[in-house]
C-alpha cells in the first residue's frame, strides 16, 4: 500500500525552472543534472516496488532529523516483521571496490555509498526507538542503471546490481507479510516526523529581472511556445496544453520562485510574457483562486 508517493522536491523543481529560464552557473548546472538524474533513478526503482504484491506499506522520499542529524531515505518498506531501507543510485560506468571504498578505473576515490547507507540505518534505528518500535532493518544499496558495474566487490555487501533487480524483488515478494494497525500507526508517526526540505539544500542566487518570462512547454520545458486559440503550443516538440492549465502552472512556478510576492493580474501577465490580455488572465485567476480585496491592493491566493 502506497502511503507516501514520490514527488519532486521544491529544490529540484526550482532548479528545473531556473535551468529553463536562466543561464545557470556551471557548478549549479552540474548539481541540477545530478539531482535530476537521481530522481529519474528513483522513479525507475519505484516501478519495481509497484509490482510487490505482499502486504507492505511504502513510503518514498523521507527526510528525518534525530539528535540534530538529518538523513534522507529514498524508499522505506514496512513489512510484518521488519523494515526495508532502499537507497537508490543511478550511477553509470565502471568502478572498483577496494580498501572499503569506491574508486573509478582511473583510481579516483568517490563517495562511499555503503558508509552513507550504514549511517542512515543507524539514525533510522534511533528514530524508531524514540517512537517505541524495535523492528529489524534490512538496508540495501540499489544500483538501478544497467550501465553500472562494480569490480572486485565482495558478494556479501548489501548491494543490488541492475541484473539482480528481478531476483531481488521476486524474493522480497515471496516473503509473507500481514500487517496490523500497529504497522499503520508506525507509518503515520513516520509521516509526522518527515521534514519537507533539507536545511542543507543550497539554491543559487537569482533575481526577478534575470529570469526569462513566458510560457514553458509542460513536456520539454522549452520557451519556444505560442498561444493559439485556447492552447499553448510548443514549436519545439509540438506538445499542446490547455491555456488555463498553462497559466496556473506559471502561477505555481512564480509562487515557488518568489513566495514573498502576491499573485496579481499584472504579475501573472508579466510572468507569462505579456502574450495574454489581462482580461483573460483575470478570468482564469478568478476561476481558479480566491480573490482577496485589500483596499487599493487586490490579489489572489
Amino acid at each position: 500500500m502506497l502511503i507516501k508517493p514520490r514527488e519532486k522536491s521544491d529544490l529540484l523543481v526550482i532548479l528545473e525552472i531556473l535551468n529553463t529560464r536562466t543561464e545557470l552557473p556551471e557548478k549549479t548546472k552540474q548539481y541540477y543534472l545530478v539531482q535530476e538524474k537521481g530522481y529519474r533513478g528513483e522513479q525507475m526503482n519505484d516501478l519495481w516496488v509497484e509490482k510487490l504484491k505482499e502486504e507492505l506499506l511504502v513510503l518514498h522520499n523521507l527526510l528525518f532529523e534525530i539528535n540534530h542529524s538529518q538523513f534522507q531515505i529514498d524508499t522505506l518498506l514496512i513489512a510484518q516483521d521488519r523494515i526495508y531501507l532502499l537507497d537508490v543510485k543511478n550511477h553509470e560506468g565502471d568502478y572498483h571496490y577496494k580498501n572499503d571504498g569506491f574508486y573509478t578505473l582511473s583510481g579516483k576515490e568517490t563517495k562511499n555509498h555503503l558508509h552513507q547507507l550504514k549511517r542512515c540505518e543507524t539514525l533510522l534505528r534511533q528514530l524508531l526507538q524514540t517512537l517505541g518500535y524495535n523492528y529489524p532493518i534490512n538496508s540495501y544499496l540499489i544500483f538501478i542503471n544497467p550501465e553500472f558495474f562494480l569490480y572486485n566487490a565482495p558478494p556479501d555487501l548489501p548491494i543490488v546490481y541492475p541484473n539482480q533487480l528481478n531476483r531481488f524483488y521476486t524474493t522480497l515478494n515471496k516473503r509473507s507479510s500481514k500487517l496490523s494497525d500497529r504497522h499503520k500507526t508506525l507509518a503515520t508517526k513516520l509521516l509526522a516526523e518527515d521534514k519537507s526540505e533539507s536545511s542543507y539544500s543550497q539554491l543559487p542566487n537569482y533575481q526577478y529581472d534575470q529570469v526569462q518570462k513566458g510560457f514553458t512547454c509542460a513536456c520539454c520545458r522549452s520557451l519556444l511556445t505560442s498561444v493559439i486559440k485556447k492552447k499553448v503550443i510548443c514549436s519545439k516538440c509540438g506538445h499542446g496544453e490547455q491555456l488555463e492549465t498553462a497559466v496556473m502552472r506559471c502561477v505555481e512556478e512564480h509562487k515557488l520562485l518568489f513566495p514573498e510576492k502576491k499573485i496579481t493580474t499584472f504579475v501573472v501577465y508579466e510572468w507569462c510574457g505579456g502574450v495574454l490580455s489581462p482580461k483573460v488572465i483575470r478570468r482564469i485567476l478568478k476561476n481558479q483562486l480566491t480573490f482577496v480585496e485589500n483596499g487599493r491592493y487586490c490579489y489572489y491566493e
